[in-house]
């Protein structure tokens, strides 16, 4: 399953008991303040959820998928997310 920003607003809206137009605002508002905060380069943190981290990737070789050359990628930074514990083991069936 996708689970896609639209998905979202019918659960918050239901258990909130909110217009579904308040809904979509708020979600909205929320991605950008995560947006803005890994866009400075800070670090986004969500308790019992897992953490978001913006590395910089350094330059290395690639190769064109068209025309099988190498080239060299440039250094770039690159957002990449670690679970918490208490995720990881919900996931694995061993959290209630």
């Amino acid at each position: 399953m996708i689970f896609t920003k639209e998905r979202m607003v019918d659960p918050i809206s239901n258990h909130f008991d909110l217009p579904t137009n308040k809904t979509v605002a708020l979600v909205e508002s929320l991605f950008e303040t995560m947006k803005r905060t890994l866009v400075s380069g800070e670090d986004l943190l969500i308790t019992v959820f897992g953490k978001f981290y913006v590395k910089e990737r350094s330059e290395r070789k690639g190769r064109n998928a068209h025309t099988g050359d190498e080239i060299m990628l440039k250094a770039r930074p690159v957002v990449t997310f670690r679970c918490s514990p208490v995720l990881k083991e919900k996931v694995n069936g061993k959290g209630s």
